[in-house]
């Protein structure tokens, strides 16, 4: 993605977010003129941030400028943004000079051998290891019967994000599919805010885009979100629904690579289910279909 294509980027996310924000819940005074869209306007952002309203415009317009990370930190703070925003805003605006950085070879992704051997140790918890890109590096048995076997897909479509869109049984796995599918594209657009000229990310995101309507929707959304915990409703057709709780860890020395870990309380029913699912797959069916 050449610079003037990031500067419109970061232009579109601007717009989007100043969309989002509630005028009342600002603190700016109400001046009795009607709004023909919902949101703030350029010039309130503006004055929230304390720049001028033509420094403002010219960074929405996509204009070549470097804003402090001072002036980044308070735009941020005018558009209520959360973390994962306010990161994307930074990512953006730091790619938006007038000159691009030369382009770093991306390095072949691979989980550490100690990391695999941890995931196969775990008893009673899936994991997984998600890249750039959510390409998927590792599973253990426990997550490749809960979701599907990736390692038995074609390197090329061994992927969270091309699951989650063009394989049915992520639908039939996920209770809550759009809400998990939703929260993938927001995660793969602030993948992507890292390094927009990644030609993965641009393959990956032109792929999905054509091929569900759903994905280019939410894409265009430009929202984004950091997956770090919560919990997922899952259906597997041995032990029926449950849900899990996740953790999510960015792992030290890699910061391109996420641990997933996928649990339950003890004592609960989603628990006994979990258990169940693990003794299952160390039966003669499961290592005879291999999911």
């Amino acid at each position: 993605m050449g610079v003037s294509e990031r500067n419109q980027e970061l232009a579109d996310f601007l717009r989007r977010a100043r969309s989002k924000v509630d005028p009342a819940r600002t603190g700016l005074p109400a001046d009795g003129r009607v709004r023909r869209v919902p949101g703030l306007r350029r010039e309130e952002v503006a004055q929230l941030a304390q720049v001028s309203a033509d420094y403002y415009t010219r960074l929405e317009q996509g204009r070549r400028i470097s804003p402090s990370p001072t002036v980044v930190d308070a735009i941020a703070r005018a558009l209520a943004l959360d973390e994962a925003g306010h990161a994307h805003l930074r990512h953006l605006i730091g790619g938006s000079g007038h000159a691009a950085r030369p382009r770093t070879p991306v390095r072949v992704q691979r989980p550490r051998p100690g990391l695999v051997q941890l995931l196969d140790a775990l008893d009673g918890v899936a994991g997984m290891v998600l890249g750039r890109r959510t390409d998927v590096l590792a599973t253990n048995r426990l997550a490749r019967t809960l979701l599907t076997d990736f390692d038995r897909l074609p390197a090329r479509d061994r992927n969270y994000a091309r699951w989650m869109f063009l394989s049915g049984s992520s639908r039939e796995r996920l209770v809550d599919w759009d809400i998990q599918a939703r929260a993938v594209v927001e995660n793969l657009r602030l993948d992507a805010g890292r390094d927009p000229r990644d030609p993965g990310v641009q393959e990956l995101v032109g792929e999905l885009s054509i091929a569900s309507p759903q994905f280019a929707t939410w894409w265009q959304a430009h929202r984004v979100y950091q997956r770090t915990y919560g919990d997922k409703r899952f259906h597997h057709p041995v032990v029926g629904d449950f849900t899990l709780q996740y953790e999510s860890l960015t792992l030290p020395g890699d910061a391109d690579q996420t641990l997933f870990l996928y649990s339950a309380e003890p004592g609960t029913p989603h628990r006994e289910a979990l258990d169940l699912l693990a003794s299952w797959t160390l039966t003669p069916d499961y290592r005879l279909t291999g999911r």
